[in-house]
């Protein structure tokens, strides 16, 4: 299972620059709007603490890396097109974005915490524009289309509600499953909204709406991302942030330190480690006098202040903490924790929590699944059953009448 986020936000908010310091690649970036004109994707790294020093191993992973002791897991990152007040009703790049967004497993809501983007999204002065402000026009948008969704099947979700056999969570899933809705979702939201039991064809527009945003922030966890940190009035506006909306993670960040934190480790004249607190100059005699003014800029200004760039802190928080994944290590020896081919500690695999040892199976080989027989847990030796609920940095074997994983 491929783990799938999205970076929204209003235009010059400094998502593709976020973008690029996540996946280093070098997608287009200037101040003015629309920028970005089409989703571009890539392969950016959640980032957790290896098992291999646990157990006095030297790992050789295959379908990730170990770097300085972490695991780093690939998952994907999309940054879409900035959104513009009427996008859901396919303004602006409207109904691509809004396609793409659906497809994300959880999204990143990157706001200029410097205020210094302007209600159109224009570049203005630090201090002038207003970061609450963005991000509400930006979420409204988002329900907005969830509603129109919403009200143009309502017909049929009230023929489907109908069924014997079937339920207005049922009908609601129907309708929003390419948005990534599950009936759990849709269950929660009618509960929260205390609609249940309450004809869908008699709602009045106050309750669509209301369903319509309790379904929005369930279904596609979001984690708000105060960027250009570094600038005059972030601290501020990071503040308001955090106390305006106390239900929702919001990190401080700096695409721009990342990104040059990124590219100058890739030239080899830093020791750096995404989400690390600090970096260490390798090579001064071959940095010039402006690239070692912005390391000090960085350093004093970024580190200093907020002990990262947040970048990397920002995703893995996502991965971890929002969608609640736990990275598990299934190996074919258990004694010696290789694969087949000998490899130690090989793969680390993301699962939803509350996910068993079944699900493991299912996610490696399907055959694994249909012949499972039981687990066997590295720390314990214990046998465990198909139905054992995984925990996070679990390092286990599957036992299987189809094969050994």
């Amino acid at each position: 299972m491929t783990i799938k986020i999205g970076l929204i936000g209003k235009t010059n908010a400094g998502k593709t620059t976020l973008f690029n310091s996540m996946t280093m690649q070098s997608q287009e970036t200037s101040n003015y709007p629309f920028t970005t004109k089409t989703p571009n994707s890539g392969i950016a790294n959640a980032v957790t603490l290896c098992v291999h020093k646990e157990f006095g191993v030297t790992d050789n992973p295959q379908n990730s890396r170990c770097e300085d002791g972490w695991r780093f897991i690939p998952i994907e990152v999309t940054d879409l097109p900035g959104l513009i007040k009427g996008a859901w009703m396919g303004k602006g790049l409207g109904n691509q974005f809004l396609s793409v967004a659906a497809q994300s497993d959880a999204l990143l809501h990157v706001v200029d915490a410097s205020g210094s983007v302007d209600k159109d999204g224009k570049i203005s002065e630090p201090g002038t524009g207003d970061p609450i402000a963005d991000f509400a026009d930006v979420e409204l948008e988002l329900v907005l289309w969830y509603t129109k969704l919403f009200s143009s099947n309502l017909g049929k979700m009230a023929k489907v509600a109908k069924l014997p056999s079937s339920s207005l969570a049922d009908a609601v899933v129907e309708t929003f499953q390419g948005v990534g809705v599950k009936k759990s979702h849709a269950q929660y939201a009618l509960k929260e909204s205390l609609l249940e039991g309450k004809d869908v064809e008699n709602w009045d527009e106050k309750e669509v709406q209301n369903f319509c945003w309790i379904l929005r922030d369930t279904s596609k966890p979001t984690l708000i991302i105060a960027n250009k940190m570094d600038l005059p009035h972030s601290a501020e506006n990071f503040k308001n942030l955090r106390e305006r909306h106390k239900d929702l993670i919001v990190v401080p960040t700096s695409g721009e330190a990342e990104l040059s934190l990124r590219r100058a480790e890739s030239k080899g004249f830093i020791k750096y480690v995404p989400g690390e607190e600090r970096f260490e100059v390798i090579k001064p005699q071959e940095l010039n006098e402006a690239q070692k003014e912005a390391l000090a800029y960085i350093r004093r200004k970024v580190f200093g202040e907020y002990l990262r760039t947040g970048v990397q802190f920002a995703v893995s928080s996502t991965v971890f903490k929002l969608l609640r994944l736990n990275s598990i290590y299934p190996v074919f020896d258990i004694d010696r924790l290789t694969d087949k081919h000998g490899n130690v500690l090989p793969d680390v695999y993301l699962l939803p929590s509350g996910s068993t040892a079944e699900d493991l199976a299912g996610q490696i080989h399907s055959d694994l699944a249909k012949g499972l027989l039981y687990a066997v847990d590295k720390r314990t030796g214990l046998h465990l059953p198909t139905d054992y609920m995984l925990r996070d940095r679990d390092v286990l074997t599957l036992v299987s009448t189809a094969k050994r994983g």
